[in-house]
């Protein structure tokens, strides 16, 4: 007979949760120092927008426009898509709507195509020189959001939620929110790797039920649906008690919370109780599936205690027509985030949340393609990891800051650079986890979202 796995303490944990201990669970704190966040929503945006249009002007860019670009951007280099030495592709800035405006006191650099979120300049925190080790989406997805380039690893979302567990019993401690399709790295963007499985982000539905089977089954009572999942956990108790394996507490604990979740989860999601005034300020409309009502549900979430909410807005993945397709899509999204931050500022909640825009990877410097007769309307942009640019507010970020620069073409760190490991590590810094020290042993070993890797970078400290 083999002998039942070694429980670490938090396998104990969770089998406290299995005797019906799961509020005490969900309430415990791991922090390792004194956080200024106590929650996290995190905006993906799925494809990699042109950080050079959007937040990064490159005057030397635009200048050498449609100049062959520099040999050393292209030999021995390998892109995803640009197989012949290419040309610079600056940003048009001579068109007041790609041009870029100098915001705020802190004078941070904003496209025009983001005009609500240029009024929250003095909010934001950016890094100019984020670089991650990946040029493909679903590798590059996983690399940013499990530290692994690879299937297999806990997201940061289950991190987050191994370390401090929710703050309310009765909902997920980590919820997902999609707007278009799926991305490339697929659920295991949010899923718990070799963690318990109820630390997995649950995804909550634009339309129909909001999550799936929540619901009963026609012809079952409330009191008949208590009975079954107390019946199902008293026979999952049985056999833990046999094996000893935390999987089936991790089991007991997720029957138990959609349960909980049946009664909780139809309030949450009714946006309709919004006041019009709010549903105005994001552009969300009830029952209707768009990146407004996720913003304004991810508010509704971290109010009521979810600790991380994650957001994926898919379709910024554009290397043809770069320009007209990046108007488009930041149409989408800036009034709905720029919403965020302010519903959230004047809720008392902006300082303990902390929100994240972020994406896989960068855009090129280099053109890519024309549409045969030189135009350049369907001309796009490859993907690029030396360096990109995302930003953060809230929750203790050093706000009206920059941290990082690029060379004068944006192709490469100039000063700063900072790697997809030490965003991470800075982020759990935020929550009060020491990154070093958040770890969960397996096969032999502990591991960490940070692998052996990542510092917290000063400059986004407030």
């Amino acid at each position: 007979m083999s002998r039942p796995p070694e429980l670490s303490r938090r396998d104990l944990l969770h089998s406290a949760a299995g005797l019906g201990l799961a509020p005490l669970l969900g309430a415990r704190s791991g922090t390792h120092h004194t956080p200024r966040a106590k929650r996290v929503i995190y905006l993906h945006m799925v494809g990699a927008p042109s950080h050079l249009d959007l937040f990064e002007p490159k005057p030397e860019l635009t200048k050498r426009d449609g100049q062959l670009c520099p040999e050393e951007f292209f030999a021995g280099k390998q892109l995803a898509f640009i197989r012949e030495r290419p040309n610079l592709l600056g940003t048009p800035t001579a068109d007041r709507r790609y041009a870029f405006t100098r915001c705020g006191e802190s004078g941070a650099p904003i496209s025009n195509l983001l005009p609500n979120l240029q009024r929250m300049a003095d909010r934001l925190a950016f890094v100019r020189t984020l670089h991650t080790d990946h040029f493909n989406h679903a590798p590059a997805q996983l690399y940013q959001l499990t530290g692994f380039e690879r299937f297999g690893r806990p997201s940061l979302g289950a991190w987050v939620n191994h370390g401090l567990g929710t703050s309310n019993p009765d909902l997920p401690g980590f919820v997902v929110l999609i707007t278009g399709q799926i991305l490339g790295a697929g659920n295991s963007a949010w899923g718990a790797g070799f963690l318990p499985s109820d630390l997995q982000g649950v995804e909550f539905r634009s339309q129909g039920e909001p999550v799936l089977f929540l619901e009963n089954p026609a012809g079952m009572s409330r009191g008949e649906r208590t009975a079954t999942v107390e019946t199902i956990a008293s026979l999952n108790e049985s056999r833990r008690q046999r094996v000893g394996h935390p999987s089936i507490d991790a089991r007991s604990f997720q029957y138990r919370l959609a349960h909980r979740m049946q009664d909780a989860v139809p309030e949450l999601v009714d946006l309709g109780s919004e006041p019009e005034d709010v549903l105005e300020l994001y552009g969300a409309r009830p029952g209707k599936s768009s990146f407004a009502n996720h913003c304004l549900m991810a508010r509704r979430l971290v109010e009521r205690g979810v600790r991380f909410v994650q957001l994926f807005d898919q379709g910024w993945d554009h290397h043809s027509g770069v320009f007209g397709n990046l108007e488009r899509k930041a149409k989408q999204v800036d009034r709905p985030i720029a919403a965020l931050l302010l519903d959230l500022e004047r809720r008392g909640l902006l300082e303990e949340t902390l929100v994240v825009w972020a994406t896989e990877f960068g855009r090129t410097p280099m053109g890519q393609g024309t549409d045969g007769n030189g135009k350049r309307s369907a001309i796009g942009r490859d993907h690029h990891k030396e360096a990109f640019t995302i930003w953060l507010a809230g929750g203790g970020v050093n706000a009206g800051h920059s941290v990082g620069e690029t060379d004068e073409l944006g192709y490469g760190i100039g000063l700063d650079p900072v790697h997809v490991h030490d965003l991470n590590a800075t982020i759990l810094h935020l929550l009060g986890i020491d990154h070093e020290r958040l770890t969960y042993r397996y096969q032999g070993r502990h591991f960490r979202l940070t692998d052996v890797h990542g510092r917290v970078v000063p400059g986004l400290l407030a």
